[in-house]
């Protein structure tokens, strides 16, 4: 499966996406300054493209949801940024969020380091070592998060590559999640060299997402039919 190459992010820029709620805002966004009109229209604009997205997925089979499984755990395989990484951050894929349900252990093979997030009360993320299945327990939200040591939210800096859940991107490389910002905060925190990676199935890399400065995107999107990276020449938008 080759490669395709789409314009995209000018920087280098996962607990689950279901745990975070449509409706929450990223603390960083709103934090000491009201709210202006565009960043509201983005929101509903975010806000629409969310549930159709979510409602295009609940329409998906088991079947399809398994061979996209599949799909992308080959897909994580082949990329060379795995096979260079010592340590990668991602996710436990929970309901209908693409990846294979053992994600962790696809990533941790020969001896690579791989560290999961924990949910915290504001929607940060803490992180823990994965340690084999047995590690993982069940948490809040239907979450299956790490219960090793938690090694502070500025863990994911050790990060070389950075498989994170979403919704959609688009063909600059920006991200559609949840809406809690979980993600963006992570983001923020890494290293200019680590290469991130958002897993979606087919149908969900578009034209365009609704963007606000706060937002980050990634350098890649894994799709079961394809992977797709993204160039130099994203702008973030400015702030109001």
């Amino acid at each position: 499966m080759a490669d395709e190459l789409l314009p995209g992010p000018d920087a280098d820029a996962g607990v689950s996406d279901a745990a975070v709620s449509d409706a929450a805002v990223s603390d960083a966004a709103v934090s000491g300054a009201a709210v202006s009109g565009a960043a509201v229209a983005a929101r509903a604009a975010k806000a629409a493209l969310r549930a159709r997205l979510l409602a295009a997925r609940t329409r998906q089979d088991a079947a399809e949801r398994a061979y996209a499984a599949r799909a992308l755990g080959a897909a994580l395989g082949a990329l060379p940024e795995l096979a260079e990484a010592r340590t990668v951050a991602a996710y436990v894929p929970v309901g209908s969020e693409p990846g294979p349900a053992d994600l962790a252990a696809v990533l941790a093979g020969s001896g690579r380091r791989v560290l999961l997030p924990v949910l915290l009360a504001d929607n940060d993320l803490d992180w823990a070592v994965y340690d084999g299945p047995a590690s993982l327990l069940a948490a809040a939200r239907g979450l299956r998060e790490p219960g090793g040591r938690r090694l502070g939210p500025d863990a994911v800096a050790d990060a070389d590559l950075v498989v994170v859940p979403g919704l959609a991107v688009d063909r600059h490389g920006m991200r559609l999640g949840r809406g809690g910002g979980s993600y963006d905060r992570a983001l923020a925190r890494l290293a200019p060299g680590a290469f991130t990676a958002v897993l979606l199935y087919d149908g969900e890399l578009l034209e365009a997402v609704p963007a606000e400065p706060h937002d980050r995107p990634v350098r890649a999107a894994l799709l079961p039919e394809r992977t797709v990276r993204f160039g130099p020449e994203y702008v973030r938008p400015a702030s109001d």
